[in-house]
């Protein structure tokens, strides 16, 4: 079984353990144990944290001893070259640096055309035409996670009668497109998931908890 906690909107609390736990970008454990736990596997950053001096990233201890995934939002059509030359944020020097003063670390840099792929399965699964934007990191980490686990336990992803305005856990700041979407394609990415849930409607109501299948777990019937 496999834990992944949300990195917005109001937190969940941890009441048993998981064998991994997947987080985002600079959310943080620590004074939040009681509703977030203390474990972190992996965490997924978007490009900005590298970059952004108060995240610290070459060292602040939120991102040592866990696994990284980073990932920025190259144009749909994907050329790596040009992609490479000019990305959304330069993420490129900073891995390099970190890599350098933490050879041992695994730290991976997402393909972009994984993330395209992602934003294809989103649109082929609603109706509507939808903006050409990258899906969300909580997205991102959903498919990770499928595709590493038996199982995935989701958090406040889809969120619970406990539902604010609040962007972040961990921040003062309120924003009602942290959860329904502005630049992300959100609010089709929570259907999706929702549609997927192979878990309790009432847990899903009061926990905003979602249980989904891990890919090694489905079966696929081939066509004759």
């Amino acid at each position: 079984m496999a834990g992944y906690s949300r990195a917005y909107g109001a937190p969940m609390a941890f009441r048993h353990s998981h064998d991994a736990v997947l987080r985002f970008n600079a959310a943080p454990t620590q004074g939040y144990e009681k509703d977030v736990g203390s474990k972190t596997t992996i965490r997924v950053i978007n490009s900005q944290v590298l970059v952004n001096p108060e995240h610290k990233f070459n060292n602040s201890a939120l991102f040592k001893n866990v696994v990284l995934v980073a990932w920025d939002p190259a144009p749909y059509s994907v050329n790596l070259l040009k992609w490479y030359k000019k990305p959304d944020y330069n993420l490129f020097m900073p891995y390099l640096r970190y890599r350098r003063k933490n050879p041992d670390q695994p730290f991976y840099i997402l393909h972009p055309k994984f993330v395209w792929q992602l934003w294809d399965i989103i649109q082929e699964n609603t109706q509507e035409k939808i903006q050409p934007n990258p899906p969300s990191s909580g997205f991102i980490g959903i498919l990770i996670m499928m595709s590493l686990c038996d199982n995935v336990n989701i958090y406040e992803y889809i969120p619970s009668i406990r539902q604010t305005d609040l962007c972040h856990y961990h921040e003062r700041y309120y924003d009602a497109a942290c959860t329904l979407g502005a630049y992300h394609p959100l609010l089709y990415e929570k259907l999706l998931v929702q549609r997927m849930n192979k878990g309790m409607e009432t847990d899903l109501y009061t926990k905003g908890k979602v249980i989904l299948p891990g890919f090694c777990t489905m079966k696929c019937s081939g066509g004759g």
